[in-house]
């Protein structure tokens, strides 16, 4: 059996999301509605945590913010020159360092880990995350992100860690550097 070389990879963007992050969870039945276009009864189903909808707000305006300051840093200045950076398009990879709030109860003198559920499941971090960068124009559509490294640490416990809640975000083309 024959394993696939490992795609070259070239950082495309950097984000960084200052806030709490916040998992996109279960929703939760809120009746039904009539929906005018079809004339059909559905369901309405609400987002339970409501925390998610400001992280991914936050996600979405630093997302905006990284893709004009990369726009600039290529064109000399110049952020509409061109239309502006295009989203990210083809396979990309993605790496994230989740910093979430450290409990007041943990210890302060050694490495700890956020293993509990007040810091979130990793992969619902990921799918809020996802959905912000998608909103804010970095990708095309968040399924053609194949390949994720996600960390969730807390303040100062990381070399990638922020000195307060939030997330770094790198999104990277693979194959060829074009």
């Amino acid at each position: 059996m024959t394993t696939a070389p490992l795609l070259e990879r070239h950082l495309r963007l950097t984000i960084v999301v200052h806030g709490r992050p916040a998992p996109q969870g279960s929703k939760r039945y809120a009746g039904h509605r009539l929906n005018s276009a079809s004339g059909r009864v559905s369901a309405v189903l609400v987002e339970q945590s409501k925390r998610v909808k400001p992280w991914r707000a936050l996600v979405t305006t630093a997302t905006t913010n990284a893709m004009t300051a990369a726009h600039i840093k290529q064109y000399g200045g110049y952020p509409m020159a061109m239309g502006g950076m295009a989203p990210l398009d083809g396979p990309l990879e993605a790496d994230i360092i989740f910093t979430v709030l450290k409990p007041a109860s943990a210890p302060k003198r050694r490495r700890t880990w956020p293993t509990t559920r007040h810091s979130g499941d990793v992969d619902k971090l990921i799918r809020s995350t996802f959905d912000g960068i998608a909103d804010g124009g970095g990708v095309v559509d968040d399924s053609r992100i194949i390949r994720v490294t996600a960390t969730k640490t807390f303040p100062g416990e990381h070399p990638d860690a922020l000195s307060e809640p939030g997330a770094i975000i790198r999104l990277y083309t693979l194959g060829d550097p074009s």
